[in-house]
């Protein structure tokens, strides 16, 4: 059932997530210090391909704090948006209601995504 929902979601607007996680961590790489940030966002792509079957476990601490923070007022913001307004839509209809979930998880994770671990 998770590889028919992710079927699906990847039509309903899950490339598009996944697109701008790529472009957000391929420019933190254009710096050395940005790197592991630029690698966060590529692990964040690949979730973004599939959530179906995957949950957040928060893990923080003092430097995924300090992280967090640079990267909400650097890039965060404006990929959360972009992912509860497509929940949004998606949940306008009963039949996109799970797919709208999935987007309100991905934003979450785009708020905060260091100190979190993606398990199956």
């Amino acid at each position: 059932m998770d590889f028919l929902g992710n079927l699906i979601w990847i039509i309903c607007g899950g490339l598009l997530s996944a697109i701008g996680w790529l472009l957000a961590g391929l420019l933190w790489c254009l710096t050395i210090f940005g790197i592991p940030v630029g690698i966060q966002c590529f692990k964040m792509a690949s979730m973004s391909l599939n959530p179906f079957g995957k949950r957040i476990v928060d893990e923080g601490n003092a430097a995924s704090f300090f992280l967090n923070v640079i990267w909400l007022l650097a890039s965060g913001w404006e990929l959360a948006v972009a992912n509860f307004v497509m929940g949004c839509v998606l949940c306008i209809t009963i039949v996109g209601i799970p797919f709208g979930k999935q987007f309100f998880k991905i934003a979450r994770l785009a708020l905060c995504p260091f100190g979190v671990r993606i398990v199956s």
